[in-house]
């Protein structure tokens, strides 16, 4: 038996493990003690193998015909792809197409698809689910501190006097890192404050629980904020010394007393006011959040507060301190930072800069680029239903699931002239496609992947690709050569990360060598450079950072008498996104086969609903069948559902309505009423 150094394909944190191959089959997982796991795996990380040699895993191109999918060869399927993103980009110009890149390829494969659109296809409609979870980050940190990235490392929350969590289920999303936060508590003291409107499990070991109403954040923030002001415990001399705009934000803060914020979340004043005092009074505090936060109509309003929060009590700069996205999946930071947006290019470089593309149009030996921003997923799907947008190649992606208002997102795909869908499995999106082409598997290829705490790490190929699957870049490279473009014909993926690294400054000093012992942290400017441990020590991006003034706006839908409660959605400790992997694996299925609604024990009882049994869940977009749940954990007239499960997808029910700065939709917040079926062994 062998062992292979890889990277776990599940969440944002990076563990490292290693492979264990028999016979070219892999066979198990072993933790790796470098790595921020520190020689520990959660669940998913032990289970990580086990989808890899699953029967239904995708071995061989399929094409659609009028008695449904059959098994194709390579040529014939990269035949197909070529001649016809040829002729519609021919017969409607470069916009009518699009690529959904995924934040489980590598870095190298998201360039390779980034590059791929803009130089093959001729269009800046590039995106990946980063729109879906993190898009809020990007755009938020960038507008106050001058980048859309974790400031710290993982290491740096046991270094926090306080730790402040919010909108992140920390314990079950990101394992490893609730394991940091646990041995902070335990060991060094620290102390916790967390704001959710669940009692999750966290909540049992904070000194104080925020439990606010969902879509409620900017104005606990604000009311944070105004106690630390009127108490006159913000940074004078950090904010004089290294922000901007604070006079505009502390007028916007100010009317925001406890009292006031006690009528809009829920929560008691003398807990705000509490809360802002630990978090102010802590000399170094660390700010932890995650889709709970970014997932709404005011998804950037809601992380520009924590950013004004951090900067007004001096927390930006030092270990122990920071605002800390922590990122869902293995690779949304990397997808990110190589290009696969819309807007700009590797390393965040504006599409609309003119010294920008010129620096491309060089190095990528292409006379012309747009320079008009692309379109972004959820536009990207409302254009295919308007009938503008007339091919699609989705590699990864499964919209089907992690979209909300499925029903809009069915339509939008089958509105398409050109569906092309590359998967390690035939997920619920791939089953609508003209073409699916086989993907190999994490374990199947080298390449790199970046953590939430912007560590680039190595993953290396432990067995051949199953079946006739290839890596991703291979294939997008095969049917850009058949379009006529030689420039993705790469040896290797080595080779991709030193284009990469030569035109990506963040990315200036990795390369493959350098990461054999570790990884390495962005900014590495240059070969000698260390990585960075954590942003702003000395400046921000822009020299100062900007405070900006937010003010409170409810969500996008609340409850009314026809759809009187709120819904909520969110991740499980067992299984991961759509469950395209997770569900494929027999020990995490074990654990839990199916979806369920958690409802408070008064509701339940006011409608007549007991433990276990079916209830329909409706809202304006659509409504599900679903196990009930009763649980305190979930306050009154708030309900939640994992949106893992095909058989009970919540996002059938969740609102699409956007952030107008980020594009991101509302998943957090919508309305719906429930209905009881009965017994559920009726």
């Amino acid at each position: 038996m062998s062992r292979v150094l890889t990277t776990c394909i599940y969440c944002g944190v990076g563990c490292n493990l290693y492979l264990k191959v028999r016979d070219g089959r892999v066979v198990g997982v072993l933790p790796s003690r470098g790595g921020p796991g520190e020689g520990k795996l959660c669940i998913k990380g032990w289970s990580a193998h086990e989808f890899v040699h699953s029967p239904k895993r995708l071995t061989k191109p399929l094409m659609r015909d009028s008695q449904g999918f059959k098994d194709v060869s390579w040529g014939e399927a990269i035949e197909l792809v070529a001649r016809r993103f040829s002729a519609i980009k021919e017969q409607y110009g470069p916009s009518s197409l699009a690529v959904l890149s995924s934040a489980k390829c590598t870095n190298e494969e998201n360039y390779v698809l980034q590059k791929f659109a803009r130089v093959v296809l001729g269009t800046n409609n590039i995106d990946h689910c980063a729109r879906l979870c993190h898009a809020s980050t990007v755009v938020g940190l960038g507008a106050t501190f001058g980048a859309g990235a974790m400031t710290n490392s993982i290491q740096d929350i046991e270094d926090a006097g306080v730790i402040f969590v919010i909108g992140s289920n920390t314990t079950e999303q990101h394992p490893l890192i609730g394991r940091r936060i646990l041995r902070a508590i335990r060991e060094r003291g620290a102390r916790l404050i967390v704001a959710d409107p669940r009692s999750i499990d966290l909540a049992e070991f904070a000194e104080i629980h925020l439990q606010h109403k969902p879509g409620t954040d900017v104005a606990l923030i604000n009311g944070m904020m105004s106690v630390i002001l009127s108490q006159d415990l913000h940074d004078m001399e950090f904010i004089q010394r290294r922000t901007r705009n604070f006079e505009a934000m502390k007028k916007v803060a100010e009317r925001y007393p406890p009292e006031y914020v006690e009528g809009i979340t829920g929560v008691p004043a003398e807990k705000i006011s509490e809360a802002a005092r630990l978090y102010a009074k802590a000399g170094r505090a660390s700010i932890i959040y995650s889709m709970g936060i970014t997932q709404h109509t005011t998804g950037t309003d809601n992380v520009v507060s924590l950013a004004n929060l951090a900067m007004m009590t001096g927390n930006v700069g030092k270990k122990g301190s920071g605002v800390n996205p922590l990122r869902g999946h293995n690779n949304v930071q990397g997808a990110c930072d190589v290009g696969a947006l819309p807007d700009v290019f590797p390393g965040y470089q504006r599409v609309t800069d003119r010294q920008a593309r010129e620096k491309m149009q060089k190095a990528w030996k292409v006379a012309e680029l747009d320079d008009k921003p692309g379109l972004t997923q959820p536009e990207m799907l409302n254009s295919a239903y308007n009938g503008d947008l007339k091919a699609l190649y989705i590699v990864g992606e499964n919209p089907m699931l992690s979209h909300p208002d499925i029903n809009h997102v069915r339509q939008s795909l089958r509105n398409l002239e050109f569906l092309v869908v590359q998967d390690v499995f035939l997920s619920e999106t791939a089953k609508l496609a003209d073409v699916v082409l086989p993907a190999a598997s994490f374990a199947e290829k080298d390449g790199t992947f970046t953590s939430t705490e912007r560590r680039v790490q190595r993953i290396r190929k432990a067995i051949e690709p199953v079946g006739d699957s290839k890596e991703d870049w291979r294939i997008t490279a095969e049917i850009a050569e058949r379009m006529g473009y030689k420039g993705l014909a790469y040896g290797s993926a080595k080779e991709i990360m030193d284009e990469l690294a030569s035109i990506t400054p963040i990315y200036g000093g990795i390369s493959w060598d350098r990461l054999n012992d570790g990884g390495l942290q962005w900014p590495c400017w240059d070969p000698s450079h260390p990585g960075t441990q954590f942003l702003y020590e000395k400046d921000f991006s822009g020299g100062r950072a900007n405070f900006v003034p937010v003010d409170f706006q409810s969500p996008a839908e609340e409850p009314d008498e026809d759809y009187p409660i709120i819904l909520t959605t969110g991740r499980l400790l067992f299984h991961f996104h759509t469950g395209t992997m997770t569900r494929k694996s027999p020990t995490l299925d074990a654990q839990l086969a199916e979806g369920y609604v958690e409802i408070n024990p008064e509701d339940a009882e006011s409608l007549r609903i007991g433990e276990g049994e079916k209830v329909r869940v409706k809202s304006r977009r659509g409504e599900i069948e679903i196990k009930a749940v009763i649980t305190p954990i979930i306050p009154r007239g708030t309900i939640f559902i994992p949106f893992h499960f095909a058989e009970s997808p919540a996002n059938a029910l969740t609102n699409p309505a956007l952030d107008p700065k980020s594009k991101i939709a509302e998943v957090k917040v919508c309305a719906v009423r429930i209905e009881r079926l009965g017994p559920r062994n009726a």
